[in-house]
């Protein structure tokens, strides 16, 4: 049996290691940290890919050094780049003072980039230029500075695909390349999920219905280890007892089945996404938010799967809706009367033309 096996910590992170899929993948993770090589971890949004990070961290001999990570996707390109770099005081404005950046405070550890695909072409070039190592600048300074810290990436974008499509540079992706490891989905770890549970559910005191674990093993996970979390911290709360029965989990989760031989990946990316807009009647945001990944990256698949423009004309049509009700209150705090005639037009002008065309849109 590996010695990856059980519970373990990384930096503070608890992990469940059960399944043999996970086995192998810490394993590989801690063969990895003997070198310095830049790494690059793949995996769908939620299945642990900074716990990986953070294992090779751990088991290499920068374990005592610092371990910095950022979301690449949390910061417009403007900000990304000081975040990244630092800049000295007076190289914008608001910059009263010196800032050092990520590269710097993680000199001689780890710094974590998370969802490196979604970085803007010229910020793609800058990090190209260090990771061939190159020194820098700060923003607005003239002092050379030589990062000494490792790089991990992270992504749960398709980056060949990216690169095919001119979305993402061919170098900075072999670059990155050097060592890929692929973190498999909670569906193809189902040994991992009963023992996650048990972890999530150590604090609150509550424990699983064998009914209810059942269902737990049996749902396909689209979002993975976060889903799950979410899932149980939702049960918890609306649990009548400490015993979590059928009952207290979603009805979709059990309603659904295990997808049928030849359903792709792909396919079941997009029901989730559709999924997740018609949970939110359309909000890019708040979908964004249910399903783990930035806007930025929401917006570029739903382009990916034709769904954008439908997507655009459906949210369109909800702030014609917005408009026509903030004219309608103004007009009844002004007269202190509406003629619902109007509210009705208004709200079938917004609408005309709609039709279904499937979970969530209207065109």
């Amino acid at each position: 049996m590996s010695r990856h096996t059980g519970e373990l910590e990384f930096l503070g992170m608890p992990a469940i290691i059960a399944s043999r899929a996970m086995q192998q993948v810490i394993g590989k993770a801690e063969k990895v940290a003997r070198t310095d090589s830049t790494v690059l971890v793949e995996g769908e949004s939620g299945v642990g890919k900074e716990l990986v990070a953070r294992a090779i961290h751990h088991y290499s001999q920068r374990k005592d050094k610092p371990f910095v990570d950022v979301n690449c996707a949390a910061f417009p390109e403007n900000l990304i780049e000081s975040e990244l770099f630092g800049y000295e005081k007076g190289a914008f404005s608001g910059a009263d003072g010196i800032k050092q950046g990520l590269f710097e405070a993680a000199a001689g550890g780890t710094l974590f980039l998370d969802e490196i695909g979604e970085l803007e072409a010229r910020m793609q070039s800058k990090l190209l230029r260090v990771l061939d190592g190159h020194p820098y600048y700060r923003l607005g300074g003239t002092r050379k500075i030589q990062t000494t810290a490792r790089i991990i990436a992270a992504t749960n974008a398709n980056l060949v695909q990216a690169v095919q499509k001119g979305w993402f540079r061919p170098d900075l992706y072999h670059r990155l390349d050097a060592i890929q490891l692929r973190v498999p989905s909670l569906r193809e770890r189902v040994d991992d999920i009963l023992p996650l549970c048990e972890l999530f559910l150590r604090s609150s005191g509550c424990h699983l219905r064998e009914d209810a674990a059942e269902l737990l093993r049996n749902y396909n996970w689209p979002g993975n280890i976060r889903e799950l979390r979410n899932v149980l911290n939702k049960a918890v709360v609306f649990a009548d007892g400490t015993e979590l029965t059928p009952a207290d989990l979603p009805v979709g989760l059990r309603c659904d089945a295990a997808p049928e031989p030849g359903y792709s990946l792909e396919r079941l990316e997009e029901e989730t996404i559709r999924r997740a807009l018609e949970q939110t009647g359309g909000h890019q945001q708040k979908a964004a938010d249910i399903l783990g990944i930035s806007r930025r990256t929401l917006i570029r698949k739903l382009k990916t799967y034709g769904l954008l423009k439908v997507h655009d004309r459906t949210e369109a049509a909800h702030r014609k809706i917005a408009v026509a009700r903030r004219v309608v209150d103004h007009n009844r705090v002004d007269h202190n009367h509406v003629d619902h005639t109007h509210v009705d037009h208004a709200h079938t002008a917004a609408h005309s033309g709609l039709k279904k065309t499937g979970p969530g849109f209207s065109l």
